[in-house]
């Protein structure tokens, strides 16, 4: 991917919320337990490129109790760890091109880690009126992103530094989906698949103002130009909310080294296909690399064991 002009063309951040009423699907409606979860990620440089410039984090949210100092005699019987609050999925895919593009993207994760760990209050708002709390709590933890990377790159001696983030939380039975950039985060759910983010870039761009047919973007010079970044000038997280409750849901984030070579519709027959995560982020990967492999490639893939959705 390509960020000209995007650090000296700043642009006020706009972001977006795409809403969607939860769905009463009787059977599918309870949340799954933590050994019902099927989470795996993958990363790999490609077959063209040295440096693997791409960051991953699978991982669940829980309160915990840590026991400094006690009179009992066993704390493992003790309820330390809480029950699970959230999952969370998240692809950053360095620029390419760019000095440290790798790190970049390590610290946009750090960063996103170190908030959505320090805000555990808003995800009891989740799903509720007071749901506001937790959307902007979202887009904070996004910008917070953006000001570590930028402050690094400052501090560095105005060193170009950007990444994508793709950033998926379940908080059941609502999946909120944080984007900058045109990493991607697909729903496949009761046998279809839905791109579920937009790609912020000026191919898009040119698209959404009419000027460009959505079926030339691949064609365009601009279609891996980005128009919003963490570390760019312009970072523009949106936030989109989906009710993830439905048949066999599986959710997949990746950054546009898998999506370059493979087309929605192979990803959605792969995911009906699969018997778990781990096994369709090694085919989606193969194949890939199979039609050239040309960037670094990041999958990330939640799902449960039995019907029972994803959370």
């Amino acid at each position: 991917m390509k960020l000209p002009q995007l650090f000296s063309s700043p642009r006020s951040p706009q972001p977006a919320h795409a809403d969607e009423s939860p769905a009463s699907t009787g059977e599918h409606d309870s949340k799954p337990n933590d050994n019902q979860l099927d989470l795996f990620g993958l990363t790999h440089p490609g077959n063209v490129r040295t440096e693997n410039q791409d960051h991953f984090l699978v991982g669940t949210v829980h309160p915990e109790v840590v026991v400094h100092e006690t009179s009992l005699t066993n704390t493992a019987r003790l309820p330390l760890r809480g029950q699970r609050l959230a999952t969370m999925l998240l692809v950053a895919d360095g620029v390419g091109g760019l000095d440290a593009g790798s790190e970049a993207s390590r610290l946009a994760t750090e960063a996103i880690t170190e908030y959505v760990s320090s805000t555990l209050r808003c995800y009891h708002t989740a799903g509720t009126a007071g749901d506001q709390v937790f959307l902007d709590a979202l887009r904070a933890a996004a910008l917070k992103a953006h000001e570590t990377v930028s402050v690094e790159s400052a501090v560095r001696g105005d060193i170009r530094m950007a990444t994508t983030l793709t950033l998926g939380i379940v908080v059941w039975p609502w999946l909120y989906v944080v984007q900058v950039g045109d990493s991607r985060a697909y729903l496949c759910c009761d046998g279809k698949l839905r791109q579920l983010t937009r790609d912020q870039t000026m191919a898009q761009d040119l698209v959404d103002e009419g000027v460009l047919q959505q079926d030339r973007v691949a064609e365009s010079p601009f279609h891996h130009v980005l128009s919003s970044a963490i570390g760019g000038s312009s970072a523009v997280p949106v936030v989109t909310r989906i009710d993830v409750r439905g048949v066999s849901p599986v959710v997949l984030l990746c950054s546009d080294g898998l999506t370059k070579h493979v087309s929605a519709h192979e990803i959605e027959q792969h995911i009906l296909g699969i018997q778990s995560s781990e096994e369709l982020c090694r085919a989606l990967l193969e194949l890939a690399l199979q039609r050239g492999g040309s960037d670094n490639i990041t999958l990330v893939v939640g799902r449960v064991k039995t019907s029972v959705p994803v959370a």
